[in-house]
């Protein structure tokens, strides 16, 4: 069974604590785009866990991990996340996980060019994380990328590096005013981290490729969610990577594969971190008390997130591009305060009434039609079995699925692994 996990919307739905729960029916979990520009938030009984780079099926013993050649891997960031779990007594060997030598490396030029950059655009900033992401990537396509699999070799590293840091260099003094790229600096830092990475790398493709042959259970973990997609995101807004399921295994580095399912997740209200077009979005006092009641603030950034209804356009663009076949709703809990929810059915844009989700200027032009529906106005936290949900959250639950055309098969109440009942199919 080849599986993806993918967000429906703008990012930061739960697709962590899924993949951790879900995780005990896989054998291998592989993380096959973006870097450590998100946090997946894990909670079980060792604690609570922010993971950047990771794959989340880290935290369940037994579980191969593996980094795809679609990520852009910042190799000290993933040393201190290995350091991280060590501590916390979750120690990671070559044999559960396993690094792509095709992955690129994300080195402390490019989070500094991607800093220099959004103080440039001022505020007309894209909202970066500021983690040289966009500036990898970008690398990646000039062809002037290292790759994980180059520190095997340093000896021939070297020179290219050089060769590197020096056409980079032109953009730093050339359109920054910047100083030039330190090479020598730039070289011990490669060394260092280089050497403590370089037992996990390996032919992922060639092992992924095997152990989809022999039967095993393969799940595939997305950064981010279809609205910040490269090609079908709310451009250009967006991550530098495609973030839907059909990149999978693609960007898993199995090309020839394919899945045989697409587990959408979204949350039970909408969030967003990062600029761009946010058509539900609250302010004041009501954006407040949802942000608190549901702890919305990035999990790689800290920064507080943008805040409002469910958004059913959004959300049933989301589902179609990610290919769902079924749904997981989390944060349902959160909404357990509020005597009376409100849903986005639809926008108006340019007088117009519509139920598709709009590209470009359109989309900046949209505000957004809701329908109120009463709360449940109490705790539900509790709830193991869709039975014991009151009926005003399962009709909530029912009119979200209907709105967006897709099943909803895990409702999550909670933050830990049990905190989460089961629909039947």
């Amino acid at each position: 069974m080849l599986t993806a996990i993918t967000g429906v919307n703008w990012g930061d739905e739960g697709k962590g604590r899924m993949v951790d729960l879900l995780s005990q029916n896989y054998d291998i979990v592989v993380r096959y785009q973006g870097g450590n520009n998100a946090g997946h938030t894990v909670v079980n009984e060792k604690g609570r866990f922010i993971l950047n780079l990771l794959p989340s099926g880290v935290l369940r013993e037994g579980v191969v991990n593996v980094m795809g050649p679609g990520m852009v891997v910042d190799i000290a960031h993933l040393c201190k996340e290995l350091q991280s779990l060590a501590a916390a007594g979750v120690a990671l060997s070559p044999q559960r996980l396993k690094l792509s030598d095709r992955a690129v490396v994300c080195l402390p030029y490019h989070v500094q060019q991607d800093c220099l950059e959004e103080a440039r655009l001022g505020d007309a900033k894209f909202g970066s994380t500021r983690r040289g992401i966009a500036p990898v990537y970008g690398d990646k396509y000039l062809k002037k990328a290292i790759r994980v699999g180059d520190l095997l070799d340093m000896q021939a590293l070297k020179p290219r590096l050089a060769a590197i840091a020096q056409w980079k260099s032109l953009t730093f003094t050339g359109v920054y005013g910047a100083p030039p790229i330190d090479f020598a600096a730039r070289w011990a830092w490669v060394q260092e981290y280089g050497e403590q990475v370089r037992p996990y790398i390996c032919d992922v493709s060639e092992y992924l490729d095997a152990a989809a042959a022999q039967g095993k259970n393969i799940l595939f973990e997305a950064q981010l969610g279809a609205l910040r997609d490269i090609d079908f995101g709310i451009y250009p807004y967006t991550s530098s990577s495609p973030t839907v399921s059909a990149y999978a295994p693609v960007g898993a580095g199995i090309p020839g594969r394919r899945l045989d399912q697409a587990i959408g997740v979204m949350k039970a209200y909408s969030t967003c971190v990062g600029e761009g077009p946010f058509v539900c979005e609250l302010h004041g006092e009501e954006a407040r008390a949802l942000r608190e009641a549901g702890g919305e603030y990035g999990a790689a950034t800290g920064r507080p997130r943008r805040v409002g209804p469910f958004d059913a356009v959004a959300s049933r663009y989301g589902v179609r591009m990610q290919g769902a076949s079924q749904l997981a709703l989390t944060k349902l809990d959160v909404l357990g305060g509020f005597e009376t929810l409100r849903v986005c059915t639809h926008y108006v844009v340019d007088g117009q009434r519509t139920d598709r989700f709009p590209a470009g200027e359109r989309l900046l032009r949209a505000k957004p039609v809701y329908e109120a529906v009463p709360g449940w106005g109490c705790d539900i936290s509790g709830c193991r079995t869709w039975q014991q949900l009151p009926a005003a959250a399962q009709r909530y639950v029912q009119m979200l699925e209907e709105a967006v055309g897709c099943r909803v098969r895990y409702i999550s109440v909670g933050p830990a692994r049990e905190a989460c009942l089961v629909r039947g199919c």
